[in-house]
Formats: structure tokens, sequence, C-alpha cells
């Protein structure tokens, strides 16, 4: 089946240097059907793709959609499900690729309502180690967002499961929180 025709996870993961090493114990302690972002933007071409080959032969063991940060081609030859970025580099609606946007601010979600994409990852909503001092949306901030997005919007930025609780957003994803997934996946052991 199309990924298009995949409903969209409620939980997403996305990785990057910070959370590598917990990364493969996340993948198995997420809920069944979520999303993975690979970013990994500190490794080298090579090391990136296996590392990318790694993580979503994991991922798609528990039916994780697979996105790659790159452009459609290289998600094509990699296979992954679809691509993250910024709405200017997103290509025109496919058919075999999710199109999520990066909207930080209205002009990038006008921008990803003018390129059809497929959900936008709203952020930062809270104070985010990613981008450390950077100014932040609030709740407030990431209302006015949403309510502007003509696609599903999925909250990033300081997320946790008590903050997606008190947004009241449907879809939230994370990058530290890896480390909260793999902490639960302990305590059930």
């Amino acid at each position: 089946m199309p990924p298009r025709q995949t409903p969209l996870p409620i939980r997403w993961l996305l990785s990057d240097a910070r959370n590598d090493a917990v990364l493969e114990d996340a993948l198995r302690a997420l809920p069944p059907n979520s999303g993975f972002v690979f970013r990994h933007y500190h490794l080298d071409p090579v090391g990136r793709r296996q590392r990318f080959y790694a993580l979503s032969a994991l991922a798609r063991r528990s039916g994780h959609l697979v996105i790659l940060s790159a452009d459609a081609e290289t998600a094509r030859q990699w296979g992954a499900d679809g691509i993250y970025g910024s709405p200017e580099v997103l290509p025109a609606p496919s058919t075999d690729l999710l199109r999520l946007a990066t909207v930080h601010d209205q002009g990038e979600m006008q921008a990803a309502n003018a390129v059809s994409a497929d959900a936008a990852f709203v952020s930062p909503v809270f104070a985010t180690r990613s981008h450390a001092g950077a100014p932040v949306l609030g709740p407030s901030g990431y209302a006015r967002l949403a309510a502007q997005a003509e696609m599903p919007v999925i909250a990033l930025g300081g997320m946790t499961p008590e903050r997606a609780a008190a947004l009241g957003c449907a879809r939230w994803a994370a990058v530290d929180w890896a480390f909260g997934w793999v902490g639960a996946r302990s305590e059930r052991r």
C-alpha cells in the first residue's frame, strides 16, 4: 500500500546525535505503527546511509513508517516512506512518498499549505535542547499555527505525553523523549 493511503501515525520519534545510542531500544518501545524520522546530520554520507538501513529495518519490524530527511530521489533510493524538510524543498504531491514539512512560523505554514504537504511538524512548541535558547511557540502559538494548517499537524519541541494531552494535540513527536520510551520499556520488564 502506498504511504499516502497509510494512516498517519500518532507518535513520532526523530533521530539525532543525542539519542543515537538509545534508538534501537526506543524504536522497540515505541507504540506499534508509529513514525520514525531519520535525520542523523552528524554522520558522513556512507555512515548515514548504513545507519539508516540498520534503523529502518528495525523500525519496519514494528510497523513504523520510516521518513528520511533528504531529497525525494534519495528517499526513494534508500527505500524510505517519505521525506522531511522545509516546505520549499518538498517536491510536488506524490503517490509514493509522504511529504512532511517543518513549520516554525506563519510563513512556513502558508508555504506548507501551498505545496499541499501531507503533514506539518510544528515546532518548537516548548523549550528543547535541539534548539537551545530559541523562542518557543508555547500553547497559544502552537494553536494559532495548527488552526491555519490544511493538513494534519504533529507537535514537536519539548513534547511529552503530558504536554501533548494538555495541548489536546492528537499527534506529537520527540527527540529526547526517546530516553523516556526506553525508560518506560525498562519499567515494564
